[in-house]
This record gives C-alpha cells, sequence and structure tokens, in this order.
C-alpha cells in the first residue's frame, strides 16, 4: 500500500487546554456540544494529559467548534494555546 501524499493527509492542530480533570471534562464537553458525528470529524487525539492541563491534537477544520463547545461547558476548561506543531506550544510568547 502507497503512503499517502502529504497534500492527502489530514491536517492537524495541537491545543494546549488547562481545567480540573480535563481528560474527563474534554471528552464530555466535546460529546455534549458536537455529538456523536461532531466527533468522528475532530479526530482527537491525546498527546499529554495531566492533573491540570491537556495536551490533545485535532482537525485543523475543527478548531473552532472545539473552543466553542469548551467555552459553553459548565467547567472552566481554557484553551491556553493552538499551534500547528507541538513546539510551538512550548516556545514562550
Amino acid at each position: 500500500m502507497k503512503p499517502l501524499k502529504p497534500s492527502m493527509r489530514e491536517k492537524k492542530r495541537y491545543l494546549l487546554i488547562k481545567g480540573k480533570n480535563p481528560k474527563k471534562e474534554i471528552e464530555k464537553a466535546l460529546k455534549d456540544f458536537l455529538g456523536v458525528l461532531g466527533m468522528s470529524k475532530i479526530g482527537l487525539g491525546w498527546i499529554k494529559t495531566g492533573k491540570e492541563s491537556a495536551i490533545i491534537s485535532i482537525n485543523r477544520k475543527m478548531v473552532d467548534n472545539v473552543r466553542a463547545s469548551l467555552v459553553v461547558w459548565p467547567e472552566k476548561l481554557t484553551v491556553e494555546k493552538v499551534s500547528g506543531t507541538l513546539k510551538g506550544l512550548s516556545k514562550k510568547p
């Protein structure tokens, strides 16, 4: 099987999210706001999780939908930074 061309790959964005118990809360917020079909379009991937923060990868076209779902969720979840690379998340502004 041939590998995909770079133009055919799914483009990802990486989000640094802060809040309490982020893994459980992010999944609940996304599923509640977007539903099952929206979750499949997001292509959610967990890069790193902790007690107070998480780094996730999502489809580039769904960044606004993910941010909206986290804003309307009753628990406080904030998107600290969005980047096209993991290295870009660690850089200080």
